[in-house]
């Protein structure tokens, strides 16, 4: 296969039923920032110093590393096969259909289930900044104005999200700076109480707080020069987010505690409230309800590509296929992912979606590092131990998890291949 058969032949024009190539390196760093930026650091970072105590610290370090492993792997063959879908592409062009079809389908379904973690995170800091006001309903209205902003056009929404993502990293810089004389060590004590399977099931609910970066690939189809552009952006958005969780998650926990933390689904604002400068709690806040609202764009651009993708090839009902001939995006597509969104944001719980959301992405990125390692060796830029560690990761995140999670993420991936058989009958 050559590569030019390899990196697809649609136009930049969005000719031949392709999307348009409209993005460059900064828009696709500020959407893997809008995405990655968000529930994780904001929300998630109570949950796990809620189960590993201030281990979550090394946890989130060992997530990171994992993070970094598939970040490389996807950023390789995001640049071979630069079509909408990502992973699902991969699996398809490099492993085998099924393959493809599980990774597309979980990704479905992790990011779903991740509103749920979105709206909640809405709720903490909505509360903090507007005491009373309905932070449900905000989330569901924030779904149904990006689902349009996103429908008419990716440039609109890539503006959108860079100035989402300007305020929440510096709230989050300003954050680290107005909280680092308050850093306590005893707050650090006992510093593993759940011992190593505490710091692994917060590395595995962490690793979701990294993710964002896979939005890249799945937009692949419309970022300019992606050979170039997608292994460069990757790899600023995942080494970033590395140095800034890691410091914002050490202030946090050693400003107040991990008890504080995991007693409240807003952990930043807590931690916020002890420092001297009073108001960097009310900025932290505004920051976090910017970074949800990110996510909640960045998700449901990830999510209408996929479904674009996977309707494209006939695993989903192929009406769900057509590019809007105005505006170039996948528009039914968009319209189709917005409403289950709305739905899960406006009756998700926290842990158990947060739980789900990791175990969906964790199987997505284990076909990635797979897709990766059968990569022809021509068009590979890494070495095979990247994938080997990334896979490897995978594996061990996900068994981490409970029982019961990983119970319901095999029904899930058994009910999408009854749908797909359904579908293409």
């Amino acid at each position: 296969m050559s590569r030019g058969d390899r990196t697809g032949g649609t136009g930049s024009d969005g000719s031949d039923g392709g999307l348009r190539r409209e993005l460059g390196t900064l828009d696709a760093v500020g959407i893997g920032f809008g995405a990655i930026v968000g529930a994780g650091i904001f929300v998630v970072t109570g949950v796990a110093a809620g189960i590993a105590g201030p281990a979550f610290l090394a946890g989130l370090l060992i997530a990171g590393a994992a993070a970094t492993c598939n970040a490389l792997s996807s950023a390789q063959l995001a640049a071979e096969y630069p079509q909408a879908g990502g992973t699902y592409e991969y699996g398809y062009r490099v492993l085998a259909p099924w393959a493809g079809f599980a990774a597309g389908w979980m990704f479905l379904a992790g990011k779903i289930a991740a509103a749920g973690t979105v709206a909640l995170g809405l709720a903490g800091y909505l509360d903090a900044l507007l005491p009373g006001v309905p932070p449900r309903a905000v989330a569901v209205g924030a779904v149904a104005a990006f689902t349009a902003l996103n429908y008419f056009g990716i440039r609109r929404s890539s503006r959108a999200n860079l100035a989402i993502v300007a305020l929440s990293v510096g709230a989050l810089l300003l954050f680290v700076a107005a909280g680092a004389g308050s850093f306590r060590l005893d707050n650090l004590r006992p510093f593993a109480p759940a011992g190593w399977r505490g710091i692994l099931e917060s590395a595995a609910l962490l690793f979701f707080a990294y993710t964002g970066y896979a939005r890249i690939a799945t937009l692949g189809e419309e970022v300019r020069e992606p050979r170039r552009t997608i292994p460069r952006a990757i790899g600023i958005t995942i080494g970033g987010a590395l140095l800034l969780y890691a410091a914002v998650a050490a202030v946090a926990v050693g400003a107040v505690g991990a008890p504080a933390l995991a007693e409240t689904s807003a952990p930043l604002h807590a931690a916020a409230r002890s420092f001297p400068l009073g108001w960097t709690a009310t900025l932290v806040s505004a920051g976090a309800v910017a970074a949800m609202l990110g996510v909640i764009l960045s998700q449901l651009l990830g999510l209408s590509r996929m479904g674009f993708a996977m309707a494209r090839r006939g695993d989903l009902p192929r009406f769900f296929a057509a590019v809007h001939p105005r505006h170039g995006t996948p528009g039914r597509a968009v319209l189709a992912v917005g409403v289950p969104a709305a739905v899960v944001a406006a009756t998700g719980t926290l842990a158990g979606v947060a739980s789900a959301a990791s175990f969906a992405i964790l199987v997505y990125y284990g076909m990635a590092n797979l897709a990766a390692l059968r990569m022809p060796a021509d068009a590979k830029l890494y070495p095979n131990a990247v994938p080997v560690a990334g896979a490897l990761a995978c594996a061990v995140l996900a068994l981490s998890l409970p029982l019961r999670v990983t119970v319901i993420g095999v029904a899930v991936l058994v009910a999408g291949f009854g749908i797909r058989y359904l579908v293409r009958r």
